[in-house]
């Protein structure tokens, strides 16, 4: 959040995590009940705190019947819009297996379903419509010809651990921030993330012990924190903070203009 530190290039590690943050959707891939044919679908994606995929998929659809068969699964998120050249672009291959949530799971898991995605309010309830959550086991990273690397599920979820007080009050963090602090949130996003200042607003969708996320009709960001914080005191300093540095830069900003 230094503007004079020139940023580093990411790892590799570092540049799958955003990918699949700031990832709507992704191709599903399936194999076909009984035929074993790959069967590619695609779906929109909200992800649980540590990064891990969450799927609202149809009990009708044909990859749903595929993963009750076999729950293997692979889910490409694709970041190469835009790119003169697609291949050149960055694009990770998430592979484990999907496990269908139980009834106790989805309140937590359709809040921030819900949140990244809101016009699916209006079938999550429904009773053929079912969330299922990937377990990763690995995933595979192009970041364009030559930067190819292999990742482990540890590089590219964070860990929640130890933060449990931060998980139960994620929802109220996030309602109190949507409702009480806009003006911040507007900052966070069009200065700490540079997204410009375009139409619409941004709200936050999710936090966790490494960040924060924000959504703005189809367009996602990513926050990352300094430092990890693992309570809901942490993190309301650590969004102070931030809030902090974002209205200092953008007062700068606006008085090097007015020169």
């Amino acid at each position: 959040m230094n503007p004079t530190v020139a940023r580093r290039e990411p790892t590799a590690a570092q540049a799958a995590r955003e990918i699949v943050r700031l990832g709507l959707k992704a191709s599903l891939a399936t194999l076909e009940e009984g035929k074993g044919f790959p069967y590619a679908s695609l779906v929109i994606v909200a992800l649980e705190p540590d990064g891990a995929p969450l799927l609202l998929l149809s009990d009708l659809a044909l990859h749903t019947k595929n993963l009750r068969s076999d729950p293997r699964a692979t889910l490409l998120f694709d970041a190469s819009d835009g790119a003169g050249d697609p291949l050149a672009g960055g694009r990770v291959s998430v592979m484990g297996r999907m496990v269908q949530l139980q009834k106790g799971e989805r309140e937590r898991t359709s809040r921030r379903f819900i949140a990244r995605h809101p016009a699916a309010e209006m079938y999550a309830g429904f009773a053929d419509f079912s969330y299922w959550r990937m377990t990763v086991e690995r995933a595979h990273y192009i970041g364009g010809f030559g930067r190819i690397v292999d990742l482990g599920t540890e590089q590219l979820l964070v860990d929640t651990s130890g933060a449990e007080a931060l998980l139960a009050a994620e929802h109220e963090i996030v309602a109190h921030m949507n409702s009480d602090h806009d003006d911040a949130l507007q900052l966070y996003a069009t200065v700490l993330c540079s997204a410009g200042r375009g139409t619409g607003s941004w709200r936050m969708t999710g936090i966790d012990p490494a960040g924060l996320d924000l959504v703005n009709g189809d367009r996602a960001l990513r926050l990352d924190f300094d430092a990890r914080v693992a309570s809901p005191s942490q993190a309301r300093a650590e969004l102070v903070r931030m809030a902090q540095v974002a209205r200092s830069m953008s007062a700068k900003t606006e008085g090097n203009a007015s020169e």
